[in-house]
């Protein structure tokens, strides 16, 4: 089993190591993920990504960014800096809003980004919630819902994967995950008249990813977060019959960090339902995908999630990046 291909990494600088360069190649992992720091000009993020993408074996790698728009961007200068998800929805129009995505879907596409961490499909319900604040495309949940699939259809066109997240609904939260474990502590059918129309119209526009947040959600598991939480996972699997890959959030976030060590989370994650785990540096990943690799030699990571998490992936990316394969 290549579990690699079930992990996407971060990567140190504005080129690639020579230790980045055997880990993603040698462990076959499936994908890196750029933060501004690997970014200096657009003519250098072409080489970086070509440089990714000359380590693959078959089908091409995902690469990945945080380029919502408004305050949440990795790409500060030479790319549009449009305003805030909360501002363009004030505009009232769909068309606009997928204009918008598509231009900035088509610059990363023009780089070799070929996986867009976006839209936010969170209902920004809790006004304390800074966040998510204007990160959400509004407070109300028909609102978000016209402009994520406008956003997907957008960058869709510019031939980017999009991921919308953050599942079940990081809206009417307090605490922010980066750093500590929010808690949801609402009736499950309460998050779906509140929060979940957004994630149901993604699927329906077909998004690529969803991404599964670091929220403790009490009428959905007492014992573990959404990331790492089966019943969690079952729900976007079974009651909103999403198709495609589940993705992590950062596993170097707080909300994870601080109770478990990456090679736990890891296993929890992938046993839960996840198909690809993110960590935003090299040293994070590799200790994960050891974990896992030895949970899978115990046998304690089942065998069938990571069969069918691999062969999603690989289908993924020979279909879905048929675009970057030059």
């Amino acid at each position: 089993m290549d579990l690699g291909q079930l992990f996407i990494t971060g990567i140190s600088s504005t080129e690639l190591t020579e230790e980045e360069k055997k880990f993603i190649s040698g462990e076959k992992i499936g994908g890196v993920l750029l933060f501004a720091h690997n970014f200096d000009t657009p003519a250098q993020l072409v080489e970086l990504t070509n440089s990714i993408q000359a380590l693959r074996k078959d089908y091409p790698l995902f690469i990945a960014v945080d380029q919502e728009g408004g305050r949440v961007k990795r790409f500060k200068s030479h790319f549009i800096q449009g305003p805030s998800a909360l501002e363009i929805a004030k505009r009232d129009s769909p068309k606009f809003t997928y204009e918008y995505f598509k231009f900035l879907g088509e610059e990363l596409n023009i780089c070799g980004v070929n996986v867009n961490l976006a839209p936010v499909c969170d209902v920004w319900s809790n006004p304390k919630n800074k966040v998510i604040g204007d990160r959400a495309f509004s407070t109300e949940e028909e609102i978000v819902s016209k402009h994520v699939s406008a956003a997907i259809r957008g960058l869709h066109e510019a031939q980017v994967l999009t991921c919308a997240k953050h599942f079940p609904g990081h809206g009417d939260t307090l605490l922010d995950s980066h750093f500590d474990l929010p808690v949801v502590d609402r009736k499950w059918e309460d998050i779906l008249r509140m929060e979940i129309l957004p994630f149901q119209k993604a699927i329906k526009a077909k998004t690529d990813f969803l991404m599964m947040s670091h929220l403790y959600v009490t009428d959905l598991d007492k014992d573990f977060p959404c990331s790492l939480s089966k019943p969690a996972h079952d729900k976007l699997r079974n009651d909103l019959r999403f198709k495609g890959l589940i993705l992590s959030d950062d596993m170097e976030m707080g909300a994870i960090t601080k109770k478990f060590t990456h090679e736990e989370a890891s296993v929890l994650a992938l046993n839960a339902g996840s198909n690809l785990l993110e960590y935003r540096t090299l040293e994070a990943c590799q200790q994960a995908l050891a974990g896992a690799k030895k949970a899978f030699s115990d046998k304690k990571l089942s065998t069938e999630n990571v069969s069918q998490s691999i062969q999603l992936v690989s289908e993924v990316r020979q279909v879905g990046l048929k675009g970057f394969e030059t």
